[in-house]
């Protein structure tokens, strides 16, 4: 398997991402808006997303980003950059979910990013 589903939950949209692709590149390829004021470098923490299934597919976060992360809004257990969640296997339940959340997507809405 070289590509593996992924659900943006809120957006209702499934895209394909290619194995070693960041969500943040494949999500923005097949058109849907994630915040990235950075240009996807980890050096902001606008592309915060929530994985809400198949983390074990996604390479653990780095300390670079979990410093990032600390400056972001609304932070859980399950949140990450979008720009650093690289897919590396096919997810357990097959399919990876994640949640934009809301503050990104009505600042997109808005045009503010």
């Amino acid at each position: 398997m070289s590509h593996v589903r992924v659900r943006i939950v809120d957006s209702k949209r499934e895209i394909e991402v290619a194995l070693g692709e960041n969500l943040l590149d494949a999500a923005l390829r097949q058109h849907v808006a994630i915040d990235h004021a950075c240009g996807g470098v980890c050096a902001c923490s606008t592309c915060h997303i929530k994985v809400t299934a198949g983390a074990d597919a996604l390479n653990e976060a780095q300390e670079d980003e979990l410093d990032q992360l600390d400056t972001a809004r609304g932070v859980g257990l399950n949140s990450r950059l979008a720009c650093q969640s690289r897919v590396l296997r096919a997810p357990r339940g097959g399919v990876i979910e994640f949640v934009i959340p809301n503050w990104n997507v009505n600042l997109i809405r808005e045009g503010g990013g």
